[in-house]
């Protein structure tokens, strides 16, 4: 039997909660009308989840929510509020909530959010029952995770809760810097999945203008804006696999909404047509920036949300990561010799002590970048800082406490080195650049081309 405790001080809510639940046989109901009796009960119960209302006299929702967060109890509390604020729902969810529905709620949907509370509370109690020292060959996937180039262990582990949550099928919510190889981790966890066998679609939400995304998303109905047969969207092509969105984060809040319901229900339809349609994918997301910030609060839909936070991968940046950088640069080295052909053996030390005086705001991606172009003007068989292109130098020097000299340049090679790390921090996307740097597409190409 699972164990469920229902917090509300309206009895009303209580006692329907209680039989809906004891009517499925397998949950155990407790309930609590007075908040205050909670943090006892707590201290002596162990429960498989938590219902909680917000708006409660003498101790409210939130007030539960850090008790549960202070004592570091894992259990998922779900809230069910007559409210819905977002303000509250993301202090809730930064403490812990697993996730929060708004009163009235479908009973179906209830009941899929409860199993997946302890579908993920079951999960999380086995990473964290995870031992201390662990190695890429304690992996159950080893194959899977080869491509991730890593010593560091606080990395390794994270592949290993990675892996844990990729047999679960359920969302994950990758956030890191630009060019920490979140597209990497995320096809690692498809491999690692029960859907290996299964397509993996990948989708840069800024690679495409977001007037027509939902058509390229969901598919267009046929004689809909011109289209001759009915076609395909992305996440039909996913059926049976995973779908993986980057850049989450610039979705327009029509095509949120939808995506939210086809986490809920599985169902969407084509662009041009009511027709519901089923879908069975399983999603992976990532984003480079926390969506609870409050620039995001009218952008990014709160339910939407909800639902990704439960299974948050936070990827450390490489600058965080202790003897990666001689990897990754071995590692980037051997890929441009395979791909130049150019008899390149070795780097030389002082050329991986002068990298590792820079901070490398675009991360693996911007170190990729810089061994690639010191290949291509070495002559002789080892890297070495004279390698370096001479803006590049420059850049780690000014970055650099210690710095170097004042070198005097050109106002043209200034402005076209930050063109290129604007492209190269937007991973590439030299239309976002042009309309972050406000200057032209043939502008932002002179440069990068």
């Amino acid at each position: 039997m699972r164990k469920v405790l229902i917090v509300d001080d309206d009895v009303s809510v209580t006692n329907y909660l209680m039989v809906f639940l004891m009517q499925h046989e397998v949950f155990e109901p407790v309930v609590i009308n007075d908040s205050r009796e909670v943090p006892d009960v707590l201290e002596t119960t162990t429960f498989d989840t938590i219902i909680l209302d917000m708006d409660m006299p003498n101790l409210s929702g939130l007030d539960i929510i850090k008790i549960i967060h202070e004592r570091k109890i894992e259990t998922p509390v779900l809230v069910l509020s007559g409210v819905n604020d977002v303000d509250l729902a993301v202090k809730a969810l930064k403490l812990g909530a697993f996730d929060y529905l708004t009163k009235p709620v479908d009973d179906e949907y209830l009941l899929k959010v409860i199993e997946r509370a302890i579908e993920h509370h079951t999960l999380h109690e086995s990473i964290s029952q995870l031992p201390p020292q662990l190695t890429r060959d304690d992996l159950k996937h080893e194959e899977a995770f080869a491509h991730l180039v890593t010593q560091h262990p606080d990395v390794i582990r994270l592949f290993h809760e990675v892996e844990k949550i990729a047999a679960g099928d359920v969302i994950i919510f990758l956030m890191g810097e630009r060019g920490t190889g979140k597209r990497t981790l995320a096809m690692a966890s498809h491999n690692a999945s029960p859907r290996r066998n299964g397509p993996f679609v990948d989708v840069n939400v800024a690679d495409h203008d977001p007037d027509s995304f939902a058509a390229e998303f969901f598919g267009l109905a046929k004689g809909w804006a011109g289209a001759a047969e009915a076609q395909e969207g992305f996440l039909e092509r996913a059926d049976g696999g995973t779908l993986y969105l980057s850049n989450i984060e610039m979705l327009t809040l029509p095509v949120q909404h939808r995506l939210d319901r086809v986490i809920r229900t599985g169902e969407f339809y084509r662009q041009g047509t009511t027709e519901i349609r089923t879908v069975d994918v399983r999603l992976i997301v990532s984003s480079t920036v926390d969506l609870t910030q409050d620039r995001y609060r009218d952008t990014f839909s709160g339910d939407l949300l909800y639902h990704l936070w439960g299974n948050l991968i936070k990827i450390p940046p490489l600058r965080e990561r202790e003897g990666d950088l001689p990897l990754f640069a071995e590692h980037f080295l051997k890929q441009q010799v395979e791909r130049t052909g150019k008899p390149i053996t070795g780097i030389d030390p002082d050329l991986v002590e002068f990298l590792g005086r820079y901070e490398f705001p675009g991360n693996e991606a911007e170190l990729r970048d810089i061994i690639a172009t010191a290949v291509l003007r070495e002559s002789g068989d080892t890297l070495r800082v004279e390698s370096l292109s001479h803006y590049v130098r420059d850049k780690i020097q000014r970055g650099t406490p210690e710095g170097g000299d004042f070198t005097f340049r050109k106002l043209e090679d200034v402005v076209g080195e930050f063109v290129r790390d604007t492209v190269r921090h937007l991973d590439g996307d030299i239309h976002r650049a042009a309309l972050e740097l406000d200057v032209s597409l043939d502008e932002v190409r002179k440069y990068v081309d």
